[in-house]
C-alpha cells in the first residue's frame, strides 16, 4: 500500500525537476494511487514527472461511464505535451490500460518519446462478456469490480468496486485501434508482465511482442506479483529497471 493517505495519493502529480521527463499512466477504474510509489521514485531520481488523473477516475464509476477512450487519451496527451515543452527527452510508462494509452502515444507521437515502459499492458481480452458487451452495456450499467489483484497482503489501489460497462466498451474500442497499429511502434520498449495475472491475460504481452517493430526490447517476467504489480512484491524491481531504462534511452537524446 502506498504510504500516502488515499486522498493525497489519488491526486494527479506534477513535478518539474530535471530535463528528462517521465509520464506515468494509471489503469482502468484506478487512480494515481496505483502509480504514486513509482512516480515518487522517479522524482527522487531527479526526473520531471507527470502522473495525471484520467477523466472519470477517482470520483465514481457512474461518472466514468460517461467518459471515453479519447477522453483518457486526451489527458495523457496533454501531459506529454507539457513534458515535451520543458524536457529534452521523455519516456512514457503505463500499467494495464495505462499501458494501452502508452502504446497509443507511441503510435501517434513517436518523435516526442524516447522509449516506453509497459507493466501488464492490455490490448485485448478473452473474457466471454466482451463478445456481448455492445448489447450488455445498455442492459446492465456495471459488474463486479476488478481492482486490487495484488499478491501482497494489505496493499490496495483504492479503485472502484464496480466496473462501468459503457466505459469498458470504450476501452475495448481503444484496444482495437491500438492493436491494429502495433506494427508502427519502433521505439525502445521495456515490458514487465506478471506470470500470474487475474485481470489481463498473458496473450496480451505475447501479442505486443509479436506485433511491434521495435528492435530494442527488454522483457521481464514478474514472478511474485499479480496484476497491480506497481504495488506488489516486484515493485522495487519495476522501479529499478525503469530508472535504468530511462537513463539509457535518454542518454544521447
Amino acid at each position: 500500500m502506498t504510504s500516502l493517505p488515499k486522498a493525497t495519493a489519488s491526486q494527479p502529480l506534477s513535478v518539474d525537476a530535471g530535463d528528462i521527463g517521465v509520464l506515468i499512466c494509471h489503469g482502468f477504474t484506478g487512480s494515481p494511487v496505483s502509480m504514486r510509489p513509482w512516480a515518487d521514485r522517479m522524482v527522487t531520481e531527479g526526473f520531471s514527472v507527470r502522473l495525471p488523473l484520467l477523466p472519470g477516475h477517482g470520483t465514481s464509476w457512474q461518472e466514468m461511464n460517461r467518459t471515453t477512450f479519447d477522453d483518457w487519451l486526451g489527458a495523457v496527451t496533454a501531459a506529454l505535451a507539457e513534458l515535451r515543452e520543458r524536457c529534452r527527452s521523455v519516456v512514457v510508462c503505463g500499467l494495464s490500460m495505462g499501458g494501452t494509452l502508452t502504446l497509443r502515444l507511441a503510435q501517434l507521437y513517436p518523435e516526442a518519446i524516447a522509449g516506453i515502459v509497459l507493466v501488464n499492458p492490455a490490448v485485448m481480452s478473452l473474457r466471454r462478456e466482451m463478445a456481448v458487451l455492445p448489447v450488455l452495456k445498455h442492459l446492465v450499467p456495471s459488474l463486479k469490480g476488478i481492482t486490487d489483484d495484488i499478491a501482497k497482503p494489505g496493499a490496495s489501489e483504492f479503485g472502484y468496486d464496480r466496473t462501468p460497462l459503457k466505459a469498458v466498451d470504450a476501452m475495448r474500442k481503444g484496444w482495437a485501434v491500438t492493436r491494429a497499429d502495433l506494427g508502427g511502434i519502433a521505439l525502445p520498449v521495456l515490458l514487465l508482465h506478471s506470470r500470474v495475472d487475474h485481470v489481463v491475460e498473458p496473450e496480451n504481452a505475447r501479442l505486443i511482442l509479436e506485433k511491434i517493430s521495435s528492435t530494442d526490447v527488454t522483457e521481464i517476467v514478474l514472478e511474485r506479483s499479480y496484476h497491480v504489480a506497481t504495488l506488489d512484491y516486484d515493485a522495487d524491481l519495476i522501479f529499478d529497471e525503469s530508472v535504468a531504462f530511462v537513463r539509457r534511452v535518454t542518454k544521447e537524446q
